[in-house]
């Protein structure tokens, strides 16, 4: 068995620290030695950006918001389902993520960071959607394992009714919130219908066919 090698750490912004690990072809980033995401599943991460993009393809000139990084999956998902007009931003709250998608992990999604459709924003994504107002035509939010995140406590703001009114407000009519959770969340489900959007809760797995079942939520706005 190959060991995990440390490739690289940084501190996370507001405490605790995120290690990216190698081991042959695989990857692992984890943040406080409990594992955020692997390189060997992304289907859902896949499934994430494919749910969402598929509905605003059409759309004059998308604007795609992307509340984080990680290796890069979601990010080559939404540009393989969006034309040539769109653009996407990326936020990432962790300077170093991005630069582990410019070397280590770069071959991983394809260099998506490479494409000339993709803006990155080195910034907490609840304050670039407070930036915008009806700007996004879709937000996909990968961030943390859902609602119930690991990575950063502020991160929880994103999914109370404030954070989904704020994500309502910047997004265009009949725009979609996507989001992704490791867990399935009644509470958040609750709050989303409250929040007036149409709500859809859809099962994914982590592998294609195999693996963990994921959550995403899909969630119009009227």
């Amino acid at each position: 068995m190959n060991p995990w090698i440390l490739l690289d750490k940084a501190t996370v912004p507001g405490g605790g620290e995120m290690k990216l690990y190698q081991r042959a072809f695989e990857f692992s980033i984890s943040v406080n030695n409990e594992e955020l995401m692997n390189s060997r599943m992304h289907g859902s991460e896949d499934a994430l950006a494919e749910l969402a993009c598929k509905r605003v393809a059409d759309h004059e000139a998308p604007r795609i918001l992307i509340g984080g990084l990680g290796m890069g999956f979601t990010l080559a998902a939404a540009l393989e389902h969006l034309g040539n007009t769109a653009n996407v931003v990326v936020a990432e709250l962790v300077p170093a993520v991005v630069r582990w998608n410019h070397t280590h992990l770069a071959e991983l999604a394809g260099r998506p960071l490479d494409d000339s459709r993709v803006t990155v924003r080195e910034s907490d994504v609840g304050l670039v959607i407070k930036d915008q107002a009806e700007a996004f035509d879709a937000i996909l939010l990968d961030v943390d394992n859902g609602p119930d995140g690991l990575t950063h406590a502020g991160n929880d703001r994103l999914y109370t009714h404030g954070g989904l009114a704020a994500a309502k407000a910047a997004l265009k009519p009949g725009g979609i919130l996507a989001v992704w959770s490791a867990e399935p969340d009644k509470s958040f489900s609750k709050r989303l219908r409250g929040s007036g959007f149409q709500m859809e809760e859809i099962t994914v797995r982590a592998r294609g066919t195999k693996g963990r079942r994921h959550t995403i939520w899909l969630a119009t706005k009227n």
